[in-house]
């Protein structure tokens, strides 16, 4: 005789899923707000009010509007570093090069010779020193098949000493006054610096957000294999991805260079 299969029900269905719900602990409200995703950012936003507190209590200027937008100011080149490790990140590597990447933009877009032909080459240089190296570092990871902490580490030590050979470990001031006006410049009172971030993270933003590039990058992090199956080419988002590393790291360095005058290995 033939075994007869047996099709559950739809109340089968519903009377399984009512128990399964039943056997699951009881949770608190502040339990289920905390697995929102609102909630998961509940801890940064307490340790942000923390550190307010603090600066008020230790501090008369600290909530002034000089102070405010000085720390806007310095906080904004590192964060434009961040908008681009932010994408690395998602898409499941790292990128521990950013800061000497930023490093040797500055000091090739701050040479003699590149400053002679005035503030848009200085601009082209930073970003393609900026993009060259992320993509030596994602063509190394994507198609070299190498660890990422591995090739990020070697770009790290490669970049400081390019950039210490071609500075010779000296600072290289800033004398196009177009570049180093940038940081003087204010709109409505607050630095173009700050403007520059808010920018960056703004495209960022709608990049991760709102296009199929950044549909891709949460899939390549989520589940690499999985995305390579669905036909997204993982290997080149990949090298795009920390080519756009490089990128904001290129940004960066015009930033810094223009906030200190100065091109500097260090």
């Amino acid at each position: 005789m033939s075994e007869r299969t047996t099709v559950p029900s739809a109340d089968e269905h519903a009377r399984v899923e009512k128990a399964a719900r039943e056997a699951e602990p009881a949770r608190s409200p502040w339990a289920q707000v905390l697995d929102s995703g609102a909630g998961r950012n509940l801890g940064l936003v307490a340790v942000l009010v923390l550190l307010g507190i603090v600066g008020v209590v230790t501090t008369d200027t600290f909530l002034t509007t000089a102070n405010l937008l000085t720390v806007l100011t310095q906080a904004s080149i590192i964060g434009v570093l961040t908008v681009g490790m932010t994408f690395v990140i998602i898409g499941g590597g790292i990128d521990l090069s950013v800061g000497k990447v930023m490093a040797l933009a500055s000091v090739w877009a701050t040479t003699v010779a590149t400053q002679s032909y005035g503030p848009a080459v200085m601009v082209f240089c930073a970003i393609a020193v900026g993009v060259g190296a992320g993509l030596v570092n994602g063509l190394l990871i994507a198609y070299g098949r190498i660890v990422p902490f591995i090739v990020t580490l070697a770009m790290l030590i490669s970049a400081q000493g390019l950039a210490e050979r071609i500075s010779g470990r000296r600072s290289q001031i800033v004398t196009e006054p177009v570049i180093a006006g940038i940081a003087n410049t204010r709109l409505l009172g607050i630095p173009l610096l700050v403007y520059i971030f808010a920018a960056v993270v703004a495209v960022g933003w709608v990049v991760l957000n709102r296009t199929t590039f950044g549909r891709r990058t949460f899939a390549i992090g989520g589940n690499s294999e999985a995305a390579r199956l669905a036909g997204i080419d993982v290997k080149r988002h990949t090298v795009l991805l920390y080519a756009v590393s490089g990128l904001c790291a290129g940004i960066a360095a015009i930033m810094i260079a223009s906030l200190t005058t100065t091109g500097s290995s260090t």
